[in-house]
């Protein structure tokens, strides 16, 4: 028999001894690890909404005239009742005037007839035609009056008013927008809720929302109005939240991203990166006299870096937040500023030979 294949053998003997010495000899996993405790999590509800005015009107011309003042600047802050813009008024004037006049010529011809009437000098068929034609005449003056009303445009409340887009002189037809007012100290948020998340929502219940405008500027405030119909055809209820909008700093139209702040609880948390995955299954490790040893866990919800565990571990128990990459099931672990602890030990007693 040849020597070379017993030397092979030999040589794969001696190799393997090596490997095993020197893996015995690998210093612990370098880990930290900390106490898990309990944290607040909220079961939140995404949506988007739209922003709206808390009032908003558009202020149009009544009738086709044309436009003799304009009383408001671009963007300008206007009083409930001020006044927005006048149009021309000289026929209506003059038609105030003869119907004024008139009102007051069937008033005095309706003295006389009274007077009359008392002496028997008139019938009450004549007196009841003059009181019909004196209440005609002053329903014409009042008519008169309302005419010049309608041509002054005034603002039903206060707000800010648009950017201007007539000029006084120009002649404008009945409809055309003159300005709009909005009342933006507090905006409305209408968003849709699924009618499957229904159950979370109620009155009064706090949301914040965020506008791409100020991503670090949350918005706080509560839903005012549930809508008691649902769509069929969305199957999405709509919500209505209000936001209280003191520095204006929201508009209009404006999209938002809205979180509905619902039901809170303490529950055990782990750091997102103490968690191992395997398939659907989730793993942590936990320290246990030097040592790594893996449990499973079901987990919650994810909420500001940190995963809810449900079951699996108890509160208090040591574990793994970094470096989890490194270990497997019953691997030697040590900790910062633990060069002396036991599994430091070993790994010395095993570098050592002894």
């Amino acid at each position: 028999m040849r020597p070379f294949p017993i030397l092979g053998l030999f040589l794969l003997t001696f190799s393997g001894c090596a490997a095993e010495k020197e893996q015995k000899a690998r210093p612990p996993a370098l880990v930290e690890a900390a106490p898990i405790r309990l944290a607040t999590f909220t079961d939140d509800l995404e949506a988007v909404g739209t922003a709206l005015a808390n009032e908003q009107v558009i202020l149009s011309a009544p009738v086709t005239e044309r436009i003799t003042s304009i009383n408001f600047t671009d963007g300008g802050f206007v009083n409930r009742g001020q006044v927005i813009a006048e149009l021309a008024v000289g026929q209506e004037r003059a038609e105030l005037a003869a119907a004024e006049a008139q009102a007051l010529q069937a008033t005095q011809q309706l003295e006389r007839i009274e007077a009359l009437k008392k002496r028997g000098f008139a019938t009450t068929a004549s007196l009841d035609q003059q009181v019909a034609a004196a209440g005609s005449a002053r329903a014409n003056a009042q008519l008169a009056r309302a005419s010049i009303g309608d041509r002054v445009i005034r603002a039903p409340f206060a707000g800010w008013v648009s950017l201007r887009t007539v000029s006084p002189g120009a002649i404008v037809s009945a409809g055309t927008p003159i300005a709009t007012v909005s009342d933006i100290s507090r905006i409305k948020l209408d968003f849709t809720v699924p009618e499957t998340r229904l159950s979370m929502i109620r009155e009064g219940q706090p949301i914040r929302a965020v506008s791409s405008a100020y991503p670090d500027r949350p918005f706080t405030g509560s839903i005012s109005t549930i809508d008691p119909v649902i769509d069929p055809a969305t199957r999405a209820v709509r919500v209505r939240a209000i936001l209280p909008n003191p520095d204006r700093a929201l508009k209009p139209g404006m999209l938002l991203t809205v979180r509905v702040m619902s039901r809170q609880r303490q529950s055990l948390a782990v750091p997102e990166l103490a968690l191992v995955g395997d398939g659907e299954d989730r793993f942590l490790f936990l320290v246990e006299n030097g040592k790594a040893k893996r449990i499973e866990v079901d987990t919650g919800i994810r909420q500001n870096g940190l995963v809810e565990i449900l079951n699996g571990v108890k509160p208090g128990a040591r574990v793994v937040t970094e470096g989890v990459v490194k270990l497997t099931d019953g691997v030697p672990v040590r900790l910062p500023g633990d060069r002396n602890g036991p599994a430091a030990k070993t790994a010395d007693r095993s570098a050592t030979g002894a």
